[in-house]
């Protein structure tokens, strides 16, 4: 059976014509699966723009040249005339429409609008090839002693990782699998400690990974901050596809060569998994999303291991390697602050875990 991708594209330029870059994002089953930006020099918007699909439709036919695309863009005249609907009159579009029609089967290929809002990711992907080599990057204030000086108040995120469960102990892979263990005496013992704790903090807003273990620990902690849950699968942990159960001593002896892929680039996907790359990805934007819709609130978020490493390197620019480098135990508390008005990141704890002593 054929694939399915989902592609988001934008292009900006700074003049119109002026450094111009464009960003696309590939994602399948809701897992970001390729991110796509690069500076093109002199150009225009719409340049841009048709740039960023271009690269997008290039890289998912390299992934399946018979997988069908949706594509989502909040530029109505490549929208539209891709679509087949408007005219194509400006000389170097035309050629790049071409390009995209020559990128992947053009029968495989449908397009849609959407609200520049539903597009920030590619939007932040273009803005970065232009910071990083566009030049005439705009000023602001970014340090973090300066912020800390302001009156804004950050939105501040308390990550939880669940309690211990069978899996735990052995370290076994324990991803978003059939198995979906539930907590031990001692993880639901951790989990009612660390409820206090979080109360201690005053939080406005509580939210979870549906999975069974997070779901057990966000119920003691809902119980002491008399919150309701907000579930939401962005948090999920990173896949481990067929390794999902098993110990690493296992994963080892029977996956050799992909284990030690797995090791050596984050990159790496254990077959039917995740990359922490793209598991990166997906919290990149969930921390976006939670400073978009809670500016200045305490948030608490219980999920996983392998998603506090994340967040914890994107807080810190850390490069992808670095979330080999980050352990986090059981019932543990991470905090990030993010600044809503330029998106600045800070940690302020990392793997606390006295309330367990």
């Amino acid at each position: 059976m054929a694939r399915h991708f989902l592609l988001t594209a934008d292009g900006g330029s700074r003049g119109n014509p002026g450094h111009a870059a464009y960003g696309a994002v590939v994602s399948e089953d809701k897992k970001i699966v390729a991110e796509l930006f690069e500076y093109i020099g002199t150009a225009t918007n719409n340049v841009a723009e048709y740039s960023g699909l271009v690269a997008g439709l290039k890289a998912i036919h390299a992934l399946d040249p018979e997988a069908t695309v949706e594509v989502r863009m909040d530029s109505k005249l490549v929208v539209e005339q891709m679509s087949g609907r408007w005219q194509i009159k400006h000389a170097d579009m035309r050629v790049l429409a071409q390009e995209a029609r020559g990128a992947h089967t053009p029968s495989l290929v449908t397009y849609s609008w959407i609200p520049r809002d539903e597009n920030s990711h590619a939007d932040r992907l273009a803005n970065k090839a232009l910071d990083e080599r566009g030049g005439s990057k705009p000023q602001r204030l970014n340090y973090l002693t300066e912020r800390l000086r302001s009156d804004e108040v950050p939105t501040t995120i308390i990550l939880v990782r669940h309690g211990e469960t069978i899996l735990t102990p052995d370290r076994k892979f324990s991803g978003t699998g059939e198995i979906n263990p539930p907590l031990t005496e001692d993880g639901l013992a951790q989990a009612a400690r660390v409820a206090k704790e979080v109360a201690r903090l005053s939080p406005e807003v509580l939210i979870a990974s549906p999975l069974l273990r997070t779901t057990q620990t966000a119920e003691l902690v809902a119980e002491q901050v008399g919150l309701p849950i907000i579930f939401d699968e962005v948090w999920y942990e990173c896949s481990f596809g067929i390794w999902d159960g098993m110990s690493i001593d296992d994963v080892k002896s029977q996956y050799p060569d992909e284990y030690q892929s797995w090791v050596s680039s984050p990159a790496y996907a254990p077959p039917g998994g995740e990359s922490y790359d793209a598991l990166g990805w997906r919290i990149d934007d969930a921390l976006n999303n939670l400073v978009a819709l809670y500016p200045g609130q305490k948030v608490v978020v219980v999920t996983h291991n392998g998603v506090v490493r994340e967040a914890i390197r994107l807080a810190t620019g850390g490069s992808p390697e670095s979330i080999y480098h980050i352990d986090i135990s059981p019932c543990s508390i991470s905090t990030i602050a993010i600044w809503p008005s330029d998106g600045l990141r800070a940690l302020r704890g990392a793997n606390e875990r006295s309330h367990l002593l």
